[in-house]
């Protein structure tokens, strides 16, 4: 048996580039956190206002139109946060200052790569805490049109079931389920890049979107071929890179989920939705704490959730 506990950095660390909407240069650190502070950004150099502080849960998203944007009463502070939140929970960091100088976390290639060589070098450490987990306890289900989401109950850990549908020759249909656990999102999830289409790119510009896009960092789908000269990572890399959105955007959650997610058609959107229906019932989630694990031959990361005891403390909608 040992203790399954919260972890943070081992150091900090730093890495900048631009961001994918706004094309502004920006350098994001990573710092280490105490137990119990969860994931938070720290949003310097905000022009005209002091350095601002945000919790990465579902009450800072301001926008989920093309990416997850976090804020607060004084408006947007931080956007396109969901790769950085999603190698964070892919790799199992419970607690970390994300401190950011500019509008928009820096897009690197489009994957959520750097960040997990960012947080590799810094190294991960456990902390004398006990980790707590968001446990699904009933189906919640939310529809838009064809798509849908849906959290069920999984006590081995976090599950996700992306399902894509796209009219187009390059992509079609594509389906991807796995736990998320350390080593399967850095071999299965954290290289697949983000990708939009040129027929779109005018409409985008005109929206003042996709201003930092490029070939560097965004799978560009043409009427009939892929323009990027290296081609792709993964064969089904499309939607691998909206399970990588998924695991960032559910990240939100205020703690690892313990459930299973499945999503037919989805995005930033349909996941934020699901969140919200999933807070807004008070019957279909409460807070466990980890005590302890039986050391299982397959490490599993947040999967290992064995031996979980009673709900530290029942949902509420306060």
């Amino acid at each position: 048996m040992k203790v399954v506990r919260q972890t943070t950095l081992r150091d900090h660390t730093a890495l900048s580039g631009v961001g994918v909407h706004s094309g502004l240069p920006v350098t994001l650190t990573f710092h280490p956190a105490d137990a119990g502070t969860g994931v938070r950004f720290l949003r310097t150099h905000v022009e005209g206002r002091q350095d601002r502080e945000i919790p990465a849960d579902m009450s800072a998203v301001t926008a989920t139109e093309f990416a997850t944007v976090l804020g607060d009463a004084s408006g947007p502070l931080v956007s396109t946060a969901e790769h950085v939140l999603a190698a964070l929970s892919g790799l199992g960091v419970d607690n970390a200052l994300v401190e950011i100088d500019g509008p928009e976390a820096p897009i690197m290639d489009g994957s959520a790569a750097a960040f997990v060589a960012a947080i590799d070098q810094a190294g991960i450490v456990a902390l004398p805490a006990a980790r707590r987990y968001t446990k699904v306890l009933k189906p919640i289900r939310v529809e838009k049109g064809d798509a849908f989401g849906e959290l069920t109950p999984c006590d081995r850990g976090f599950h996700v079931d992306v399902t894509i549908d796209f009219a187009h020759s390059l992509i079609g249909r594509q389906s991807i389920a796995l736990e998320v656990e350390p080593t399967t999102f850095r071999r299965e999830i954290a290289r697949a890049r983000t990708f939009g289409f040129m027929k779109d790119v005018s409409k985008l510009w005109s929206a003042g979107y996709a201003l930092g896009a490029s070939l560097e960092n965004t799978l560009v789908v043409a009427d009939d071929r892929l323009l990027n000269p290296e081609g792709l990572r993964y064969a089904d890399e499309f939607v691998r890179h909206k399970a990588l959105d998924a695991i960032g955007d559910l990240a939100l959650a205020g703690a690892p989920i313990l459930g299973a997610y499945k999503s037919f058609k989805g995005g930033h959107k349909l996941n934020h939705a699901m969140l919200c229906a999933l807070i807004a019932d008070p019957t279909a989630w409460t807070v466990v704490e980890a005590k302890s694990v039986v050391r299982a031959p397959r490490a599993r990361g947040h999967a290992d959730a064995a031996g979980l005891v009673a709900p530290v403390y029942q949902a509420d909608q306060s």
